[in-house]
């Protein structure tokens, strides 16, 4: 059976939380609070944890187990005894029976513990509240889809995502040109110089984000940036409970090829900008070499929402430090021909009075 880690308060033993307000440990029955940092000892299991030791279906017994638990994980809750099943790179849950907030050790012990962490600064309200603004700016959503139904299924995850440290060196030439006109007598002339621009140098980049999970859409991670790095934290098991969290499926060599690209095209468009005072300016040629530095295991705090209307999932991402939003919207057909309806008339009124 799975080991699993619960953080249970010193003075009344209710299920602590980490709460975004105080950015502490929370006790919702005695509202005493601890520091993360007073309650890292527990982390010291993390140290000693064998990876085998969290798959049930591998123990003695559970053979006829061996296909229905194919991708999933079994634990067993310390508050109420149920068995907790989820996927195998789950790392933090609620449990479904008695709702107590858990954390997986195995799938942080060893090499698979996370160097750093962003904790949540907004709560499940604030990420609620955010989404409900957003939806308001929407005039052709369908009604039904504002309702509170849809944003009570929103849920905290603490994404896993590589940082990547090193630098990149540029040289790019382009053909540039200035264009001058004047007049000549009685003509009008234009003048146009020709010349040939070189730009390169090195740009060193700290920590290029890359998402290391299968299940996250890497377009969604990558709108809900930037983070802000100066909260970074070493990471502790203490910020998880209360959240969901998963642990890396992409491997940092996996995720590379991302990282470069995004330094590539960092140091081009910053070789780029430095062009200034042509009329126009065209990319010719370009040597882009990056060389690799540190790499960082962090988890990072993302409200997501999945729903479905009229039988299409529609998925939205929240990042759980700034509130950045990104997230596909449906279309209400009645709504749109309507609006459509009221543009529709005074635009044809407006070419009746021109070409009439």
């Amino acid at each position: 059976m799975g080991a699993i880690l619960e953080y249970k308060c010193p003075c009344c033993s209710g299920p602590l939380q980490f709460d975004t307000d105080a950015q502490k440990m929370k006790c919702p029955y005695c509202d005493n609070e601890f520091d993360a940092e007073t309650l890292k000892s527990n982390d010291d299991i993390l140290k000693e944890e064998k990876p085998d030791m969290m798959d049930w279906s591998s123990q003695p017994g559970n053979e006829w187990m061996q296909g229905e638990l194919e991708g999933q994980k079994v634990y067993l809750c310390n508050s109420c005894g149920g068995q907790i099943v989820c996927d195998d790179t789950t790392g933090a849950t609620d449990c479904p029976y008695c709702g107590s907030p858990v954390v997986m050790v195995g799938q942080f012990a060893g090499d698979k513990r996370p160097d750093i962490i962003i904790p949540f600064k907004l709560d499940k309200e604030a990420a609620k509240n955010g989404f409900k603004q957003h939806l308001c700016k929407k005039r052709l959503l369908p009604k039904a889809f504002r309702t509170d139904s849809y944003i009570d299924d929103i849920k905290g995850v603490y994404v896993p995502f590589w940082l990547y440290d090193g630098s990149a060196y540029a040289d790019v030439r382009y053909h540039a040109t200035r264009v001058h006109s004047y007049t000549e007598g009685n003509d009008r002339v234009t003048r146009t110089e020709h010349y040939g621009v070189r730009r390169a140098g090195s740009v060193k980049f700290e920590k290029i984000p890359v998402d290391a999970s299968k299940k996250m859409p890497d377009e969604y991670m990558d709108a809900v940036e930037p983070y802000n790095y100066d909260e970074l934290k070493p990471f502790s098991t203490a910020y998880l409970p209360g959240y969901l969290a998963d642990k890396y499926d992409v491997s940092a060599d996996e995720c590379s090829k991302r990282a470069d690209e995004r330094a590539v095209n960092t140091a081009v468009s910053l070789m780029a900008e430095s062009v200034m005072g042509y009329t126009t300016c065209v990319e010719e040629n370009k040597n882009v070499s990056v060389r690799r530095g540190k790499v960082s295991y962090a988890l990072m705090p993302v409200w997501m929402l999945s729903t479905k209307w009229n039988g299409k999932n529609y998925l939205f991402a929240m990042n759980g430090q700034t509130g950045r939003l990104i997230g596909d919207l449906p279309i209400s057909k009645g709504k749109f021909f309507a609006w459509f309806a009221g543009i529709a008339v005074p635009l044809m009124a407006v070419m009746a009075l021109l070409f009439g």
